[in-house]
């Protein structure tokens, strides 16, 4: 069972695949529009996007290249375009499959296992073999779950990997080109792509840009991950200890003159 959105603007269409990928026990969400997709990519995790070309708002080609802005989850482009070049184009621009209109659920269903088959095994040679540990940060490559202080983080697919990258790399300052070749993929980009998924990832870290505690940006630079500097501990209150009485001096008593009167 797969987690599947289609962005698809024919009504008739989309609620053929919805029935069909439900009855397939698929769990499936749609939209018709590309910037609803986007939307949808970036606050639900997806196994896969089954991406119509021919939408109302953006064209399925700009739509795929927004949607591998955000999120390298699988893209099954399903379009009655068959130009052999388009093809070409469209799966060097990041989709993973195509299929032409009219098609099967059944083979729809196939393509998608084969495209999931092929992610993760992918996803499972890159992650390490080992959790991760950065200060009360506990991210599991293999799982793919992430603690905070041992409460579960909800992160989308880019949020973990991105979080994961960093964290397999503590205290090492990563610059945003690598970032982008090695989490997005891409081998250029907008920054603006880095700055909003950290932005996601401090809020569900606790922290904010002008007080960090795990992310720090170095302006020009980079991003790099490192635990929380320990605070100094708050001095307690000074205990004074109570004066001691110090002994009277004695003083020896002088005897009676024997000239009489008091002596001086």
């Amino acid at each position: 069972m797969a987690s599947v959105l289609v962005v698809e603007d024919d009504q008739f269409v989309r609620s053929a695949l919805i029935r069909q990928l439900t009855d397939a026990a698929h769990t499936v969400r749609s939209v018709g529009t590309a910037l609803e997709a986007l939307r949808e990519v970036a606050h639900v995790r997806f196994d896969v996007v089954v991406l119509d070309l021919g939408l109302p708002d953006l064209d399925g080609s700009e739509a795929l290249k927004m949607l591998r802005g955000v999120t390298d989850v699988p893209v099954i482009i399903a379009t009655a375009r068959d130009d052999e070049a388009e093809i070409v184009r469209l799966l060097n621009a990041g989709a993973d499959d195509y299929l032409t209109k009219p098609f099967s659920v059944e083979h729809l269903c196939a393509r998608m296992a084969a495209v999931l088959r092929r992610a993760r095994a992918g996803g499972g040679e890159a992650a390490a073999s080992s959790v991760l540990r950065v200060g009360g940060l506990t991210v599991d490559p293999l799982r793919r779950q992430a603690e905070l202080d041992g409460v579960r983080l909800d992160l989308t697919r880019r949020e973990f990997d991105l979080l994961a990258f960093l964290a397999a790399r503590p205290g090492v300052v990563v610059p945003r080109r690598e970032l982008l070749a090695e989490v997005w993929r891409q081998s250029y980009g907008d920054d603006q792509t880095i700055d909003v998924h950290l932005s996601w990832l401090r809020r569900k870290l606790g922290e904010t840009a002008a007080r960090p505690r795990y992310l720090h940006t170095l302006r020009g630079v980079g991003v790099k991950l490192e635990p929380p500097a320990p605070q100094n501990p708050v001095p307690g209150p000074t205990v004074s200890r109570p004066a001691v009485p110090r002994p009277a001096a004695h003083v020896p008593r002088m005897p009676p003159s024997p000239f009489g009167g008091e002596p001086r």
